[in-house]
């Protein structure tokens, strides 16, 4: 799933990775084929690291850790088996817990800059809002903060990231006290983001945003757990007793909104969407309240499974910052 400078990465790409072939008569270490591994899965995640405590987690999933699985020896076809063993166990962590990236390459700075009305109306806006005190000009190093405003969704990498970027801003002198009427500072912009462009389409920025993804892994998981998925059955049936007032939908919504930890649908507009396809998927339940559990509990699973379907057709991507 992509959408313009947010990647999500839930381990689909992974699948496709193949066997690593060893040497049939030669000892091959743990090491060696983390090593290997550990660079296919990159080069199929457009060249990212991965976090060590997504790589220490999927190790947990084989039943081992770095140290033991380094200091290993294997022959050529367990090494092989173990190497594909250790990244599908990253794509399975990938799947449950699917991260966010920005992969940044200049395309959409590039095309903010060939629609002439876009960027006019964008430069214009960009300066309204840094003429704070509507003197009709702004200093040169304002365009720094232009950069800022427009941010990583309009392909602006953080300097954290791309340090290079203080050079372009050198370059163009935007650390001077000159003051820059509108028609100025539009050019010098075009000037500094014709730059970046370039200089993202020659050498891509990737690197992990700070975004929860919501998918349907925890909820396919509750459904694999029958004790569990038996008790939060129960704790929704108790509203039949006329002590809760809500319908159905609106009861299995309470629960899901605390069970998958969603932010309010007011302040998230996935949620509101979610929430929205989740009323025209599942059964109203409009008689739910005269059903026995066990009537009872297959409507509950049946929600609980459409809303599984909905998640991963449309994750939730919530901002850790908001």
């Amino acid at each position: 799933m992509s959408d313009g400078a947010l990647t999500v990465i839930d381990g689909t790409h992974l699948r496709a990775v193949e066997p690593q072939r060893f040497d049939a008569n030669g000892a091959v270490t743990g090491a060696e084929v983390l090593e290997l591994a550990d660079a296919a899965v990159s080069s199929k995640l457009f060249g990212l690291s991965l976090p060590e405590s997504l790589k220490s987690n999927a190790l947990k999933r084989i039943k081992t850790d770095a140290v033991t699985f380094s200091n290993g020896s294997f022959n050529g076809d367990d090494a092989s088996s173990k190497f594909l063993e250790y990244v599908n166990a990253i794509a399975d962590e990938l799947s449950d817990g699917p991260i966010a990236v920005a992969v940044l390459d200049g395309k959409i700075v590039r095309d903010c800059l060939e629609d002439e009305d876009d960027f006019a109306m964008l430069a214009e806006n960009l300066f309204t809002e840094l003429d704070g005190e509507d003197r009709g000009k702004v200093g040169k190093s304002e365009i720094r903060r232009a950069l800022d405003l427009m941010g990583i969704d309009m392909g602006i990498p953080p300097i954290s990231e791309f340090p290079g970027l203080n050079d372009i801003l050198k370059k163009h002198g935007t650390l001077g006290a000159e003051m820059l009427g509108q028609a100025q500072f539009a050019e010098l912009l075009q000037h500094v983001l014709q730059d970046l462009a370039n200089e993202l389409a020659a050498n891509h920025i990737v690197f992990i945003r700070n975004i929860r993804i919501i998918n349907g892994s925890k909820l396919r998981k509750l459904l694999a757990d029958e004790i569990q998925l038996e008790s939060v059955i129960h704790e929704i049936f108790k509203g039949n007793d006329g002590s809760d007032r809500k319908s159905f939908t609106e009861r299995v919504k309470l629960f899901l909104g605390k069970f998958l930890d969603l932010p309010s649908s007011d302040a998230n507009e996935s949620v509101s969407l979610f929430y929205d396809l989740l009323s025209s998927e599942v059964d109203d339940g409009e008689n739910a309240d005269e059903l026995e559990i066990d009537e009872f509990g297959a409507l509950v699973k049946d929600s609980f499974a459409k809303s599984a379907a909905v998640l991963d057709a449309e994750p939730i991507i919530h901002n850790s910052h908001t």
